[in-house]
Parts: C-alpha cells; structure tokens; sequence
C-alpha cells in the first residue's frame, strides 16, 4: 500500500493575525504618543500663552537694550532676543514678577482682585511725556477743578469735546523738584470690568517711552506703583560699557 503524501497547508488566518498583531502594536505606540502629547501639550493649554521660563532676553528698541525675562513678556511672539519695535509685559502686583503657577487665577482674569500690571516698552512718540503734556494739553481738556481722589489725588472730568469718552484725569500736585503724577483712567462704572483701566507714559533711558496700565483699585497706591514701575524698567534697562 503506498504511502499517501499529505501537503501541509498554511493556516490562511495567519495573515490576518499577523495584520491585528501589527495594528495592536500601532494603536499601542500611538496611544503612547498621545498620552506623551497631552501631558506636554495639556500642560501648554493650561498655561493659556503664559511659561514659566526665567530665561533673559535681550530685547534692542531703538538704541536701548533691555534684558527682560521671559514670563515677564506677555506675547510668545516677542520672547526672543534681536530687534523690535516694542515689547509687552505683564507683571503682578506688588512683587513685580511674571507668570508662576501660583499666579495663574490672576493672569487669567479670574483672581479676586486685580492684581496685573501692563507695560509697554517702545521708541519715544512725542517730545513729553504725559505729566510733560499735562500743562499745555490735557489741562485745557478737562472742565472745572475736579473733586478730590485717593492718596492726594485730584480726578477731573474730561469735556465732551476732548474725544476722551468714559474717562478720568487722575492728577497729584507737583511737589518741590518733582513732576506732578498724570493718569487717565476709565470712570468707576466701566473701570468694573476692565483689569487696567488706568494708563500713564513715562520716558526711560534716552530714547525710550513706557507705557504702563493699571488697576483703578490702585490709585490709592499710586506713589509705590510709580516708583515700583520706573525701578523696574531702570533695573532691566542694560548699561553699555
């Protein structure tokens, strides 16, 4: 009797297990991916645009050199070193620092109180700044002596005319070899749903203009918040040798 020969056939599910071997193992390394992904990119989100990068940046505007952190610069765009034409800070009040953690309720407008200061640095607009401007301008804006603000100050009202609408001057008298401190802010009703609502400009350096915005709950500090702004910005003004 001959021995019949049996032909082993391959199974012909192999090839469709070796495919879902293959896609278990693609599904693993891209789940993996994402779990890397989220915890970096979650972590981004949460920050909402703020770092916590101390990192100096050397900032040149005009001929200035400013070396500013970088969770200080309130734009990503402008966290770099080079030339600009202005940069943006947010600092919060009183310490005077950028973006931490601990700080993310203010950044994001949902503290309970108004804490951040705005500051803009760029190449000087006009020949004074705005208490320079305050005899010769905005003094002839503004209708009869005002009533008596915070801290020493004198609020007065803006004529319709001026273009200046829903706003306040905000005026300390000149002291013996000081200018007098000159703010414009935004009345009591709208200042309620705006973080700075009040705005001054003072010249750093030689060739630099500072615009900085802060809360109206802080005229009552207004001194420390003027002395506090103009030590910063000469503290990060760097010194050519």
């Amino acid at each position: 009797m001959q021995a019949s020969t049996q032909r082993v056939e391959p199974i012909t599910g192999c090839h469709l297990l070796q495919r879902a071997f293959y896609c278990v193992v693609a599904l693993a390394i891209i789940s993996i991916g994402l779990v890397l992904a989220g915890r970096y990119f979650g972590h981004t989100i949460s920050l909402g645009g703020h770092t916590e990068e101390t990192t100096l940046h050397e900032v040149v505007i005009g001929n200035s050199i400013l070396e500013l952190p970088a969770n200080a610069i309130r734009f990503r765009s402008q966290r770099r070193d080079g030339v600009a034409e202005r940069v943006d800070l947010y600092l919060h009040w009183p310490d005077m620092q950028g973006y931490q953690p601990v700080f993310i309720g203010d950044f994001n407008g949902s503290g309970d109180k108004k804490t951040l200061l705005f500051l803009t640095f760029e190449p000087r607009a006009t020949s004074r700044d705005m208490s320079g401007r305050y005899g010769p301008i905005y003094s002839t804006l503004t209708d009869g002596p005002g009533k008596k603000g915070p801290s020493g100050l004198t609020v007065q009202n803006f004529r319709s005319t001026s273009g200046f609408v829903n706003e306040e001057l905000v005026v300390a008298p000149e002291n013996t070899g000081r200018v007098p401190f000159v703010a414009r802010c935004l009345d009591e009703a709208t200042s309620k749903s705006n973080l700075a609502s009040c705005q001054r400009d003072i010249f750093i350096g030689e060739d630099l203009q500072l615009t900085y915005r802060f809360p109206r709950e802080l005229l009552a500090d207004w001194q420390s918040v003027d002395q506090k702004v103009r030590a910063y910005a000469d503290g990060h003004l760097k010194t050519l040798k």
